[in-house]
Formats: C-alpha cells, structure tokens, sequence
C-alpha cells in the first residue's frame, strides 16, 4: 500500500458583515443634517434679531423755518 501525500490547504471561509460601520455613519450623517436644518429653519438660528425702535424719540428734531414772511404793507 502506498500512502500519497496530498496538499491540502487550509480554507477558512467568513462571512464578512463587517461591524455596520457604514450604518453608524449613516445614522450620524442623517442625525447632523436634521439638527441643521432645526437650527437654521426652526430653532434660534432661524429667527432674525428682535429688536424694538421706538420711532416717538427723535434724535434730531425738523429745523424750524428760518425765513420771516414779510410784513404786510400799509398804506
């Protein structure tokens, strides 16, 4: 009986999920965005400044009129 030497590899087959990296940044790039959009649509980066003018004070009030009417003429 003659024994024959066969080469036999070692094949280990995986199934490669990988750990949802991508999933993960999906989830992080989505939740980004709509903080964003609450920022700048609804939140306090949406609204422009309120600030109230009162119109009553007036720094410079209208010149009155420097030229006299003339004086009626009498006769």
């Amino acid at each position: 009986m003659t024994y024959e030497e066969r080469d036999r590899d070692t094949v280990v087959v995986t199934d490669d999920r990988s750990s949802g990296m991508g999933a993960i940044i999906g989830i992080i790039a989505i939740v980004l965005l709509l903080l964003a959009v609450w920022w700048f649509a609804l939140g306090p980066g949406g609204s422009p400044s309120t600030t109230t003018t009162n119109n009553n004070n007036t720094i410079n009030p209208p010149a009155a009129p420097t030229e006299q009417a003339p004086a009626p003429a009498s006769s």
